[in-house]
């Protein structure tokens, strides 16, 4: 890799090779401030008859270079570099989840515990975790060695025990993992890397274990007492062993790894390091939701801790109908504001999985897809809730009666009252044709509370601006706020429930475009203009029981931001209950859809 001086730095090549699409930006340094000027993309080439990923790269970056009129690609197929006046760029970056992403196994000795931290290290690198193997987790030695075998990991992390504990149960796991041999996807001469990061005592007794089928990697203990994670030193491993390994196996990628400035990163790591850089710069908690085809990942930021999760079965093509099952029909068609006929509903999430890349034609098939969309995204965000928690088995303050219990630990760090920016990414959301329906669809499933900012990534530019905070902290920022973010507004949202119509919260905004006053009813939403880049004050005073941030039935001050939907006034309570009737629920939602004018062409 070249050394790179940031000062000298004014143009940035940037590509993200997807499974199905490469993207490439170009962002330039423009009086002093970077910013994102010309985007590009092409059909990703891991697969034959190609098999280098390289074409789809050139391709992609050739509409780039013809975009912007400035020559990229050399008489040598090459990116050019240092940057002229007219051609070639400074810096060239490049992430990927081509060919599946990255794959992995994790195993700990309690499944709660060391393994718990050893699948949030594995995800927070930006991996599919594909299964968790722990001494506890209730199946027999011959089944999980059976799994084992079946895996084809990209590669596995092991840990347990925290340093100076006992070494045996940890030596039990590698001496389960070690004879069942688990054969990588890439075959070959491809040797499985194993990371060991459980209690150091036990680390010469698992060099033995291993034999030189394995190239195992020693690192610090993750959990090297029971109160702390110590989670980074396992996460750069995998991110070299990515590199090294399953890099290294991929068509074409060891010719792109001579061409990058940076080590290629996880798609999903990529996205996770932006939103850890933001959070730690701005000082505040953010949550960030990316739905695909196939699965949603969803990241956090609270109190500087970072998580991610992949719910590998909710999407909104190929997982659809397991978004339906686990939802339940019901569910769903309590967000849909007209009667629609089930069995024809069935049909068309059937089709829907047959041919994946199909749009809604139609209004009602648009209603029916965001209401689908809501589900995934609400069990999503639980599920995430559940996996992001304080550390289990550390000792608290409990009483007597609680001495005996199992559940010590382990509450969820996820506050929505804490959350400060919700960031969507993902066709359905990207893409809704209306921003408002982006907007209603994150209040609606993730039920933000007090004041949030809601935005969204423009072009799915956050992988390409996470690898380059590695290397150009300033350029990733700027562009970050200025081109990658589209703020659509802020939510006010007080917590608790009331009886409907009667008072919820009252206001004052004062702006330089906005200045009002007034009560919003229990079971009420209502939309104020404020536009990109203004700002108001905003005072609320919740009714006794409800909750804005500072406790029941005390007074907020605020300013917040606008955006191109404006300021989003809820007054439904949370958690948000929907009426029990289908009538009521359809009054309820058609209500809504006119506060916040989803709909327009439908004329409610």
């Amino acid at each position: 890799m070249r050394q790179i001086d940031p000062d000298k730095v004014s143009v940035i090549l940037a590509t993200d090779c997807g499974s199905t699409t490469t993207k490439a930006i170009l962002i330039r340094e423009i009086e002093g401030v970077y910013r994102q000027t010309h985007r590009g993309e092409a059909p990703s080439t891991v697969e034959e008859p190609f098999a280098d990923v390289t074409i789809g790269v050139i391709n992609s970056v050739t509409e780039v270079q013809e975009l912007a009129g400035r020559r990229l690609i050399g008489d040598d197929g090459r990116i050019i570099q240092p940057a002229t006046e007219t051609e070639g760029c400074d810096l060239y970056i490049s992430t990927s989840s081509a060919g599946g992403g990255l794959q992995m196994m994790v195993a700990g000795v309690v499944k709660e515990m060391t393994a718990a931290s050893a699948k949030r290290a594995a995800l927070g690198a930006g991996a599919i975790v594909m299964d968790v193997i722990a001494s506890n987790d209730k199946r027999p030695p011959h089944q999980q060695i059976q799994r084992i075998r079946e895996l084809r990991p990209d590669m596995i992390l092991i840990s347990g025990g925290t340093d100076g504990g006992g070494t045996k149960h940890v030596v039990q796991i590698a001496e389960l993992i070690a004879p069942a041999r688990p054969q990588p996807r890439f075959g070959g001469e491809y040797r499985m890397p194993v990371i060991f990061a459980g209690n150091k005592d036990a680390a010469p007794t698992i060099e033995e274990t291993f034999d030189d089928s394995v190239d195992l990697s020693i690192v610090e203990n993750l959990r090297p007492v029971l109160e702390r994670e110590n989670l980074n030193p396992a996460r750069d491993a995998i991110h070299d062993l990515f590199l090294e390994h399953v890099m290294a196996h991929a068509p074409g990628y060891h010719k792109l790894m001579g061409w990058t400035d940076a080590p290629i990163m996880p798609t999903p790591g990529a996205v996770g390091n932006i939103l850890q850089t933001i959070a730690q710069r701005q000082g505040i908690n953010a949550v960030g939701v990316d739905i695909g085809g196939a699965t949603t990942d969803v990241f956090s930021v609270f109190g500087c801790t970072f998580n991610r999760t992949v719910s590998a079965n909710l999407g909104m093509s190929y997982s659809i109908s397991n978004v339906c099952a686990e939802a339940t029909m019901p569910n769903i068609l309590r967000w849909v504001h007209f009667d629609m006929d089930e069995r024809e509903l069935r049909n068309r999430v059937k089709n829907k999985m047959i041919r994946p890349t199909t749009i809604p034609q139609s209004l009602e098939a648009l209603v029916f897809e965001q209401a689908v969309a809501r589900e995934a995204l609400r069990l999503a965000y639980e599920q995430h809730k559940e996996f992001a928690t304080t550390l289990k088995g550390v000792q608290q303050q409990r009483s007597v009666g609680d001495t005996f219990s199992q559940e010590t630990g382990g509450q969820t760090i996820v506050d929505n009252m804490k959350l400060d920016l919700l960031v969507a990414s993902g066709g359905v959301l990207s893409h809704a044709p209306r921003m408002h329906q982006t907007a209603m669809l994150l209040i609606d499933a993730f039920q933000p509370e007090g004041f949030t900012t809601l935005a969204k990534d423009s072009i799915f530019m956050m992988p390409h601006l996470g690898v380059a905070a590695q290397v150009h902290p300033q350029a990733a920022m700027e562009v970050f706020e200025k081109d990658c973010l589209i703020y659509l507004g802020t939510c006010v949202a007080p917590r608790s429930h009331g009886r409907p119509g009667r008072p919820c919260f009252s206001y004052s905004i004062e702006g330089d475009t906005l200045n009002e006053s007034g009560e919003i009813e229990y079971g009420q939403i209502k939309l104020l203009p404020l536009g990109i880049g203004e700002t108001a004050m905003v005072i609320v005073d919740p009714a006794k029981n409800f909750d804005i941030g500072a406790g029941p039935g005390r007074r907020v001050q605020r300013m917040v931001k606008g955006g191109t939907v404006g300021l989003i006034l809820d007054g439904r309570g949370r958690e948000l209950e929907l009426p029990e009737t289908r009538a009521e629920c359809q009054r309820s939602i058609k209500s809504w859809i006119a506060a916040l004018d989803l709909y327009p062409e439908e004329g409610t």
